[in-house]
């Protein structure tokens, strides 16, 4: 166990670098990549389209992986569509809320309730993958199964990160686990904070724990899987036409033979099309919003105009 005093200065430091980071995010807007040239966009295509990716790791890892698919769809679709992240995902949970981005890759209870209201409606998802959360400890922590977290700190994204938080809480919380959570913005602090000693174990996926660096993958451990689930949904707005819908449903699911190297660094193989009925596993859980922090985003406001 840690003091509260460590744990305190390091989600102090989090916090601050949030907040140099909100300033930066509204404007963001990555490089087209080279392969894939804003050329290629007709002259008479004047919209935008805002692709908003939920922020399990930082904006700039995000921006260096999803923006380049943003430019291949750009491309491909000839319209130009915008990489967006916010600085964690309470603030993206607004953004969805306010049908803020014109295409969204969310987490699977994200889509269960956005596809409510506003309204969101499924495009893809990752192709031959199932979602499963992951339990981390440091290598050379005692704790060799879950059943031996009771009574320790535990460090989740959020609480509506869905494979990394809500389905780890839920099942340690039915094993008779007690255990104290902090939430500290994205999978990346996670995995550090537990490197750090600065939690006793940490919730995950493992995609993003297999894309961190090499050295600190070496210092962690996983000693729990959740249950698999549909994973997370590449959804569109009410407002996004049935022609602009099919032209990036054709371009996502054409990546794993166009251009598979642009999914390397999301650590999938492709996409395959979606329709809402992929989620009913998801609903079958029946959560309530308050299991997973989704009764709070009334309080949150989404940065972008």
């Amino acid at each position: 166990m840690f003091s509260c005093q460590k744990r305190t200065l390091f989600f102090s430091s989090l916090i601050a670098a949030a907040l140099l980071m909100a300033g930066l995010l509204r404007a963001y807007s990555p490089p087209v990549h080279a392969e894939y040239p804003e050329a290629g966009i007709p002259a008479q295509s004047k919209q935008t389209l805002r692709l908003g990716i939920v922020p399990q790791q930082s904006a700039s890892r995000l921006a260096a992986k999803w923006g380049p698919l943003a430019a291949y769809l750009t491309k491909k679709t000839g319209i130009r569509i915008q990489f967006m992240t916010t600085t964690n995902i309470p603030t993206f949970e607004a953004c969805l809320r306010d049908n803020a981005f014109d295409i969204a890759y969310m987490n699977p209870y994200h889509y269960v309730v956005f596809s409510e209201h506003p309204g969101y409606r499924a495009l893809a998802h990752q192709a031959d993958k199932k979602l499963r959360g992951v339990v981390v400890v440091r290598k050379d922590s005692a704790a060799t199964t879950i059943n031996d977290l009771t009574n320790t700190a535990i460090a989740f994204p959020s609480p509506g990160a869905f494979g990394a938080s809500v389905v780890p809480r839920a099942e340690m919380r039915a094993k008779g686990i007690t255990f104290t959570p902090s939430y500290v913005k994205s999978h990346d602090s996670v995995y550090r904070a537990v490197v750090a000693g600065m939690a006793d174990a940490g919730g995950g996926i493992n995609r993003t724990l297999k894309s961190m660096n090499q050295e600190l993958r070496d210092q962690l451990r996983v000693i729990s899987h959740t249950d698999a689930y549909t994973p997370h949904a590449i959804a569109t707005s009410k407002d996004v036409p049935d022609s602009i819908r099919k032209a990036l449903s054709d371009a996502l699911t054409g990546i794993a033979t166009d251009a598979p190297a642009l999914l390397t660094p999301l650590g999938m193989t492709g996409f395959t099309a979606a329709t809402d009925e992929n989620w009913n596993d998801i609903r079958a859980l029946n959560l309530l919003p308050e299991q997973t922090g989704m009764d709070k985003i009334d309080t949150v406001l989404c940065p972008f105009d």
